[in-house]
């Protein structure tokens, strides 16, 4: 029953979770996600799904990619080629000096740069000689319902007469309060005839700096004809271009030290119920109770091991007595010739084919055992050919032969 404890245990923590969440969610009304993540792939309200989507349709012909790494170590653009587009939507564009050096070279070689951001860095206001007053957002995070509402348009060449666009969504808009009017133009301002979108021209392309992100969000652009002002802003960007990169860089930076802006884990959303939070704990105490317990150490049962037995002695034994219950002499000496012979052949590496004087000499240099005592013995050897019989005391005088040579070898 023991063993099966842990099984019943997360089968009841399974059971109770299912429960839990199906009673759980009936209780929470739906309600309008107001979650701000300036996201590619997000299709909430405030994502960046339809802008990033359209694409494919105002560029047909150049490839669309995303790229997070930093300026000037992209892996989809060439900071050398021409006719490319690099499209940052992000909260905070917080390039420093170095970083906009980099896209300031990017550009000057015959590329668009086009920023949507609701914040610029202190780097980025010193580089467009402007100052910004930035909408401070509370939490983008929060669920909060309110009545803001969104007015932006889009003025000068080419977009021809001056047409006003809105949503009654959340209204986050920066404006410019100082620009440089010597090295950017305005082609966009709010209700207010602030100005929110600069064009700068430098060496052969383009730089584009839009404060009011919020306006390329789903929302925004699937009420009535707002789409009309996506597909103008965007076709500023020359329509030759042939590679255009979504950054999320900037995205990634900003949203570090921002966690509530992911989805959240299974783990956070079982903690918004108390009496399902309580239950998972309790499961979990139990469980690491359980554990702790199992973990102690058992004395096992110590088997009794005997002395190991000699077998080859026994067999030996076993053998001897055979041939001396048989009285089968000869055939006894034989096998200790062969023994012998074997041995030779294996440790000194001779023939013994022929048991001559050269032979004798040969094994004599080898083992250093002196030729009188090997010559006895290979007599012998020779002698077993041709031996009617072989009494005990020659099977004994030939052993000791033997157990001379081996000691003295």
């Amino acid at each position: 029953m023991k063993k099966y404890l842990p099984y019943i245990l997360v089968a009841i923590l399974i059971l109770v979770i299912i429960t839990s969440l199906g009673t759980g969610n009936n209780k929470v009304s739906r309600q309008f996600d107001n979650k701000i993540t300036f996201r590619k792939n997000d299709k909430r309200p405030y994502g960046m799904y339809v802008a990033y989507e359209q694409l494919k349709n105002l560029f047909p012909a150049a490839s669309i990619s995303t790229d997070k790494n930093e300026p000037g170590y992209w892996d989809s653009l060439s900071a050398y080629s021409k006719n490319q587009a690099l499209i940052i939507i992000a909260d905070r564009f917080s390039a420093d000096d170095f970083e906009l050096k980099k896209l300031i070279a990017f550009a000057e070689n015959g590329n668009d740069v086009f920023i949507s951001t609701r914040e610029l860095s202190f780097d980025a206001k010193r580089f467009l000689n402007c100052k910004v007053f930035t909408y401070e957002v509370f939490s983008y995070t929060e669920n909060i319902n309110n009545s803001d509402s969104l007015i932006v348009s889009l003025v000068n060449l080419p977009f021809g007469n001056t047409v006003s666009y809105q949503y009654p969504g959340r209204g986050i808009n920066s404006f410019f309060k100082k620009i440089d009017t010597t090295i950017a133009d305005v082609i966009g301002k709010n209700e207010f005839d602030h100005p929110n979108f600069l064009h700068l021209q430098t060496g052969k392309g383009n730089i584009y700096i839009h404060l009011v992100p919020i306006a390329f969000s789903n929302y925004f652009l699937l009420h009535k004809r707002n789409i009309q002002y996506y597909e103008k802003s965007f076709s500023l960007i020359n329509p030759a271009v042939k590679k255009i990169v979504w950054d999320e860089y900037y995205i990634n930076s900003n949203m570090q030290g921002n966690k509530n802006d992911e989805k959240k884990n299974w783990l956070s959303v079982l903690s918004n119920y108390p009496s399902l939070k309580a239950a998972l704990l309790t499961a979990i105490l139990s469980l690491l109770v359980y554990v702790l317990l199992e973990m102690r150490r058992k004395q096992r049962y110590i088997p009794v091991v005997n002395n190991p037995i000699n077998d080859s002695l026994d067999f030996v034994k076993t053998i001897g007595r055979l041939y001396y219950d048989k009285g089968n002499h000869t055939n006894l000496c034989k096998k200790m010739g062969l023994y012998f012979l074997e041995h030779v052949r294996n440790k000194y590496k001779l023939t013994t084919s022929k048991l001559d004087d050269e032979f004798i000499n040969n094994l004599k240099y080898k083992s250093g055992v002196d030729e009188t005592s090997i010559r006895e013995i290979v007599s012998f050897i020779k002698y077993l050919e041709d031996a009617p019989g072989i009494s005990s005391r020659q099977i004994t005088t030939f052993h000791s032969q033997l157990e001379s040579f081996y000691k003295k070898a």
